[in-house]
């Protein structure tokens, strides 16, 4: 999408580590703070879908475990110039808190996508974040609480902003995504198309929620944009292979309307 990116990870020291690093270059992703550790291998998460387009993934986090919160000191003066920082599960937890911490330090935002969801998330830390992003069966992992409508995703995401989170966005796949904050829920539909492959739509959805974001700080806008863009991305295979660019969103927008 044109946004400016850099990645605070870790890789092993395998054929999987050069082939990452080469593929964040070519995408024009700053690897500075990507870094390998002998001796461990990368994460790794085959994919497995079936005949109804749904996905199942196994998680190996590899090298992902050895990032911690000094790597995130480590980072601290590239850290300081952007404009929002994103964040996900597949790290140590003590690594996220440090994350958030800066984010709060520094005056930048925070998205915190909590994937793989997991129960041991202290909501101390947590809702020091501004945007939640979940999707319903992460949703339903962290509250306890059934998901099967709109009702009950609301109920459950309202629990959520009851703990102190500011802005709980919730992606329902078909159904479309919900925006809970303390004094509003905003439904945003789903764009209706022949879905092949649903692996990578909630990621798609973060990465353009994220550009759009920080282009204008519209929400909403953020949102409709994110949803056309992970709509797109389930009618071809794979994750990164299936993203479109700026112009075919544009042009798919242009088309529903």
């Amino acid at each position: 999408m044109g946004a400016k990116v850099m990645m605070v990870t870790k890789v092993g020291d395998d054929l999987f580590a050069d082939n990452t690093i080469r593929n964040l270059e070519s995408y024009g992703i700053d690897t500075e703070f990507t870094s390998k550790v002998p001796g461990t291998s990368s994460g790794v998460a085959p994919i497995f879908v079936d005949q109804e387009s749904k996905n199942r993934i196994l998680i190996i986090k590899g090298a992902n475990q050895h990032l911690l919160p000094e790597d995130v000191d480590r980072a601290t003066e590239k850290l300081k110039k952007c404009s929002l920082i994103v964040l996900q599960l597949e790290i140590p937890l003590q690594t996220i808190y440090r994350a958030i911490d800066f984010g709060n330090e520094h005056g930048i935002p925070v998205i915190l996508n909590p994937a793989p969801a997991s129960k041991d998330l202290d909501f101390d830390f947590v809702c020091k974040s501004d945007y939640f992003i979940p999707n319903e069966s992460e949703l339903e992992i962290l509250t306890g609480l059934p998901v099967e409508n709109e009702a009950q995703i609301e109920a459950a995401a309202s629990t959520l902003i009851e703990k102190g989170l500011k802005n709980v966005i919730v992606t329902m796949g078909s159904r479309g995504v919900m925006w809970v904050t303390k004094d509003n829920t905003q439904m945003v539909d789903s764009h209706k198309v022949n879905a092949i492959d649903t692996t990578g739509a909630g990621d798609a959805f973060i990465g353009c929620f994220a550009h759009y974001f920080v282009n204008n700080g519209d929400v909403l806008h953020a949102i409709n944009m994110a949803t056309a863009f992970a709509a797109l991305s389930v009618t071809k295979r794979g994750t990164q292979t299936s993203y479109p660019n700026k112009e075919e969103v544009e042009q798919f927008l242009k088309v529903l309307a």
